[in-house]
């Protein structure tokens, strides 16, 4: 499919894992596609890896809004538009609560959570003025609660608030917003991961397996796409039914 071609599609964290997941999927459908990553080594080997397509790499911390709105004014000024943004960029600081420093509470933050708001804030302007646009912003299964991650899961159901706010101011001017709550996902996270915790976490998904890169990204390309265009303010779960709940059987 060529769903993508002639938009140009904006990635933040995009240099591994899930990000690079996803920007090989929409290049492959045709768009150009800008990665943004702080890590400028990871981004030149994940551009080495996308053939045959329209890329810009830009090393990028979210948490800078100054930096934010540098990139998304050269996107645009280099590829003429800006149609879809993919905030994307995210860590962890896992700890019980009482254990939980300042940084690390301010760090997990302000990735997570006001990375994506200086992102979407940031690509609002140029969105409005060609009435169109598509946000999908990470959340996790973790949005609803997880033990050990205060931090990270303020972050992520704050996502799931922005998501829907921006949903509502962007109705008007051709602009979704929506968010995906991976599960279980191959990534070098869950790779770090020991075998027994893997095994546990496991077995408690219904599809009885992980999840792929390829399931997000074949999420966000929908997600993304002009045929999704009257959905809007919603959490996509792509978790394998973990988010259900557990079974008796």
């Amino acid at each position: 499919m060529n769903r993508y071609q002639g938009r140009v599609v904006a990635i933040t964290g995009a240099a591994q894992g899930l990000g690079l997941a996803m920007a090989t999927r929409f290049a492959a459908e045709g768009a150009a596609v800008a990665l943004a990553d702080v890590n400028e080594q990871a981004l030149t080997r994940a551009a080495e890896t996308i053939t045959d397509a329209t890329l810009r790499t830009d090393r990028v911390d979210v948490t800078d809004s100054a930096r934010v709105n540098a990139w998304i004014d050269g996107v645009t000024g280099e590829l003429g538009r800006l149609d879809v943004l993919i905030n994307n960029a995210g860590i962890i600081r896992d700890n019980r609560v009482e254990d939980i420093t300042d940084d690390d509470w301010h760090a997990v933050i302000d990735v997570s959570l006001t990375g994506g708001f200086h992102c979407a804030r940031a690509a609002f302007g140029p969105m409005k003025r060609q009435g169109y646009g598509r946000i999908v912003s990470f959340s996790s299964m973790s949005w609803r609660g997880n033990f050990g991650q205060t931090n990270y899961v303020a972050a992520k159901a704050g996502i799931v608030g922005m998501t829907r706010t921006l949903a509502l101011e962007g109705a008007r001017h051709g602009i979704t917003a929506n968010a995906i709550a991976p599960g279980l996902i191959e990534t070098p996270m869950l790779a770090s991961m020991n075998g027994p915790a893997r095994d546990k976490l496991t077995h408690k998904i219904p599809m009885r397996h992980t999840g792929r890169p390829e399931d997000i990204a074949e999420a966000a390309a929908f997600l993304a796409s002009e045929a999704a265009g009257y959905i809007t303010g919603v959490v996509l779960d792509v978790d394998g039914g973990i988010s259900i709940g557990s079974s008796i059987r």
